[in-house]
């Protein structure tokens, strides 16, 4: 609960500053989670609501394609700026040296040997550091490590 304190934290502060972009974020978010919320009749874990954000990070990606495929670089820019702010809401990234030591002991905590354990590895990886990987670098990089064995 954590994260809804931080964001109503944060939206009184952009409401004071007049911060229209960051309200609008911030409300879209709290709005996001009250409905996942409402969906599983429970508060959300950290998990679901680093879920959340990327889903909505990536919407904003994909609307950002778009909007400069269709020469409006004004909403572009508008959608930009939506995307840092959600960007700050996830944990920092694993640095890619950390990830490989953190793939190392994941390999022989779980005694992992060949590609059909790649599944067992990334699983692990990704409820050990919610948020702070990606899965598509993760898979390439178990992957390319466990091919090497």
């Amino acid at each position: 609960m954590e994260y809804r304190s931080r964001i109503e934290e944060g939206l009184k502060v952009s409401l004071k500053q007049k911060d229209s972009i960051r309200v609008s974020v911030l409300r879209m978010l709290l709005a996001a989670i009250k409905n996942k919320e409402v969906e599983k009749l429970r508060a959300l874990s950290e998990d679901e609501f680093y879920a959340i954000i990327k889903t909505s990070i990536k919407q904003h990606i994909e609307s950002i394609e778009s909007f400069k495929k269709g020469n409006r670089t004004d909403l572009a820019q508008k959608e930009e700026k939506e995307l840092e702010i959600l960007k700050k809401f996830l944990p920092a990234p694993l640095s890619e040296e950390e990830l490989l030591k953190e793939i190392e002991e994941a390999i022989k905590s779980l005694e992992a040997k060949s590609q059909k354990d790649m599944g067992k590895v990334i699983k692990f990886l990704m409820e050990k550091y919610p948020g702070r990987t990606d899965g598509k670098v993760l898979s390439g990089m178990v992957l390319k490590r466990l091919s090497s064995q």
